[in-house]
């Protein structure tokens, strides 16, 4: 365990002098101002920049396996993206003494836009004058673990955007039909679910990432996985020094990443109390359907939910506590015709069958999508010492420490990327 040694009046208007047991002396009250004006010395500002990186990239999971660039410096708010089009096969010989015609590169590029993120925490001058911990070392660290998973889950649901989705092995075609939690028929992860998306980037020639491809998985999945007899563990690599941090093993030549931060399209509860609801009268066509709920339903609560009766996938057009009007698609501009019988249930249906949580695994190749980076200002942190509010800040009481990024994900080749939707023995 490390123990630091700050002084904590870099970050504060007077000086405070740490003790030798961590505590702070606040004895002297001599005004000391440094020539930056920000109350941090160049070096202590490096090296809280630093530990804020630090902290944020273990978090970075979906951006690892990323083409990464540097936030362009003086070039507006685009950052640009390459990718290269495979050069075509040679089957004509080449002439005895003549040089063939040569060949050009194509070379696409995908044109982003960044965007800002940021969060920071208020000190007051009682919180640092008394506390015995390093509060903005701490919140530092809080921060930067915010960071991360911030910015991890922006890059996250672009990838979940993709284009390309195998629901399990292939036996269901929709999100709504993945099943889980039943005896039998459920959708779990299994090593044939990842041998056939194996099979699709193989056939999209998506080059592997040092020599495998990645796998993105949630613990719940990778819990099902990992019951197949044929599961490989990292120790039984013949490297285990070339392990990527988080990875729990590899199968059919994908290395698994795990990660709670895995998507999980999950569907909220229909009822105040209740988690269904339930058809009250028998209808076989019309658009509006009558229900009964155990919990309370306010008026257009529903309005652009999914839901599921029978089996149907409808989207709520309008609702009071007792009626709601269906429509065939989520831009609810056309009614649906509905049949259900007294008695059938109606689940949320923004994920699988009867509401069943749906869990996304992805599997990538090299250069599938492209992020920004963290250094040369994607990720900044920015530190207001006591009093540097000026007039609004009139007692000297406040100082904040906080982070800013700058950032952009895009997916630049959506062949190289597929994401495999399961449910979990949960």
């Amino acid at each position: 365990m490390n123990n630091f040694k700050i002084n904590l009046q870099l970050f504060g208007a007077g000086e405070t002098v740490m003790g030798t047991e961590g505590e702070i002396n606040a004895k002297n009250s001599t005004v000391k101002q440094y020539a930056d004006g920000e109350g941090l010395s160049p070096e202590m500002k490096t090296y809280y920049a630093d530990y804020l990186i630090d902290n944020a990239e273990p978090s970075l999971v979906h951006d690892r396996f990323a083409q990464k660039h540097d936030i362009p410096a003086g070039n507006g708010k685009t950052v640009q993206f390459r990718k290269y089009d495979p050069l075509p096969k040679i089957t004509d010989p080449i002439a005895e003494g003549v040089t063939p015609t040569g060949q050009t590169i194509n070379m696409g590029i995908v044109n982003a836009t960044v965007a800002q993120y940021g969060g920071y925490v208020e000190l007051t001058d009682l919180l640092i004058m008394t506390a015995i911990d390093n509060n903005l070392l701490m919140a530092t660290k809080l921060l930067g673990s915010q960071a991360g998973r911030t910015l991890d889950t922006i890059s996250r649901e672009v990838l979940v955007g993709g284009t390309n989705v195998q629901y399990g092995e292939g036996k269901v075609s929709s999100r709504e039909q993945i099943v889980g939690g039943k005896e039998d028929g459920n959708c779990y992860l299994t090593v044939d679910a990842i041998r056939r998306a194996v099979r699709f980037l193989k056939n999209q020639n998506a080059e592997k990432i040092d020599g495998a491809y990645v796998a993105i998985i949630h613990p719940d999945c990778a819990y099902d996985l990992m019951s197949d007899p044929a599961w490989k563990y990292p120790h039984q690599y013949a490297d285990p020094s070339a392990i990527f941090e988080g990875e729990i093993g590899k199968i059919e030549g994908v290395r698994f990443i795990e990660s709670t931060e895995a998507k999980v399209f999950h569907a909220e509860d229909l009822a105040d109390g209740a988690r269904t609801l339930t058809v009250e009268s028998t209808m076989t066509s019309g658009y509006t359907v009558t229900f009964s709920s155990n919990g309370t339903v306010a008026d257009n609560s529903l309005v652009g939910r999914a839901v599921l009766i029978g089996g149907k996938k409808y989207y709520v057009s309008s609702n009071t506590s007792s009626i709601m009007a269906l429509a065939t698609d989520s831009t609810k501009a056309t009614q649906a015709s509905v049949s259900c019988t007294k008695g059938d249930i109606i689940y949320p249906g923004e994920a699988g069958a009867e509401g069943v949580d749906v869990y996304a695994t992805l599997i990538l190749g090299e250069n599938a999508y492209g992020t920004t980076a963290l250094a040369n200002g994607g990720l900044e942190h920015i530190v207001k010492q006591l009093g540097s509010a000026g007039s609004s800040d009139p007692l000297n009481q406040r100082a904040t420490v906080g982070w800013k990024a700058t950032k952009v994900t895009v997916r630049l080749v959506e062949a190289f990327m597929i994401r495999i939707e399961t449910a979990a023995s949960v």
